[in-house]
């Protein structure tokens, strides 16, 4: 499995091209449209979630409800970009018109000025367009597709926010699967703690009248992984390296962790460790999960909990910060494209999906999939082998 995303924050059309998914796999618009809704979610949004409605239209890759097994093409439209045709465009600027926005201040914090200078670019918006984070919009998109695989095979995914800005939620550990994902998509926040969710709101509200920005930390629940999936005979196919890799290239991600994550530096090793027990019920399983699901680069078949922490926005309404005009060298306030003061909670939603799909192409690197009855024949086969080992 493998997908490709195209298009510019501004331009016409967001567009992914997925690949590797099998055929006969169920599959509709609501179910990519469900998820494109929540990303646009989440109390800290800006002004651009009220100027769109993101919404998928299927190019390609599925008929009648069900996937053919060829690669899959999915298109989502940008209804703003009639307001940008002349600055968006892709035909020639005429000689005698001077293109307007163009942008000159490179923006401490994004891909800006590095991106300028890799690709000899002295007009910055040809960076921030692509660099943009509603190229996740795309990547959720992808995601979708994967969720709707995995759930399918008994694997559910939930995303949700641990932190906003020093406050913490409590952990939730007894909520089972259903309650993380009707919880979290509920709260404005996307919280499973309601007490931290007011905190959180009140928060949030004060950073916006600062014309300030706040991080936090986003976790993703998964259950029902096999022991087993992944490898770890080389670094490429393991599956905690890939997941903390996708989850790094979400914008504005900094660091992931998975269990207890760093705490692991704090303890001792017989405080570390998962010990591990058999019964009929449950087969192998593990006493405790805090590595969050994983040894040496496998599924152990215990909950993956994974967590990302996402830096606060670096574009401040209120308090630019300081940068250089690349034409003039000056020193100035960078530019001020449009800023979120919060926008993890929808970060949660772009990680869940992320490391939804990463879970998905493991299974399918691993198990037979020109067909969706096949893969799912092989994953179940597997499950019972593994039970009775």
């Amino acid at each position: 499995m493998r997908y490709l995303t195209a298009g510019e924050s501004h331009g016409k059309q967001l567009t992914t091209i997925l690949e590797g998914i099998p055929s006969n796999l169920p599959i509709t618009k609501d179910d990519i449209n469900h998820s494109l809704l929540r990303r646009q979610q989440g109390y800290g949004r800006g002004k651009r979630m009220q100027i769109e409605t993101d919404l998928v239209e299927i190019m390609g890759g599925i008929r009648h409800g069900y996937t053919l097994g060829s690669p899959i093409s999915l298109v989502i439209h940008n209804d703003d970009y009639k307001h940008w045709t002349d600055i968006m465009g892709e035909d020639p600027i005429p000689e005698d018109t001077k293109l307007r926005r163009v942008v000159t201040r490179p923006r401490p914090g994004h891909a800006d000025l590095n991106g300028a200078l890799k690709y000899g670019h002295r007009d910055i918006r040809n960076i921030l367009e692509r660099s943009s984070a509603r190229e996740t919009a795309a990547r959720v998109a992808a995601g979708a597709v994967a969720k709707k695989l995995l759930k399918e095979l008994g694997i559910e995914v939930a995303g949700y926010v641990k932190e906003i800005g020093g406050i913490m939620a409590e952990d939730q550990e007894s909520l089972s699967m259903k309650e993380r994902q009707e919880i979290s998509q509920k709260s404005p926040v996307m919280v499973l703690d309601a007490a931290a969710e007011k905190e959180m709101m009140a928060k949030i509200d004060h950073a916006k009248s600062e014309g300030d920005t706040l991080g936090g930390v986003c976790e993703v629940y998964v259950e029902g992984v096999p022991a087993g999936v992944g490898s770890y005979v080389h670094y490429d196919r393991k599956l905690d390296s890939r997941i903390a890799g996708s989850v790094v290239s979400i914008n504005a991600f900094k660091g992931v962790e998975f269990g207890i994550g760093f705490d692991a530096a704090k303890i001792y090793g017989s405080e570390n460790h998962d010990e591990i027990a058999w019964n009929e019920e449950l087969g192998y399983h593990r006493t405790s999960n805090r590595l969050g699901g994983f040894e040496g680069g496998m599924s152990t078949g215990m909950p993956i909990v994974v967590r990302g922490v996402m830096k606060p926005i670096p574009t401040l309404m209120k308090k630019p910060l300081q940068s250089v005009d690349i034409d003039t060298k000056e020193e100035i306030t960078a530019t001020i494209e449009r800023s979120d003061p919060c926008a993890v909670p929808a970060a949660s939603v772009v990680m869940e999906h992320v490391v939804a799909f990463e879970i998905a192409k493991a299974i399918t690197d691993q198990f037979p999939h020109d067909q969706f009855p096949q893969l799912k024949e092989a994953l179940d086969k597997y499950r019972e082998e593994i039970r009775w080992f």
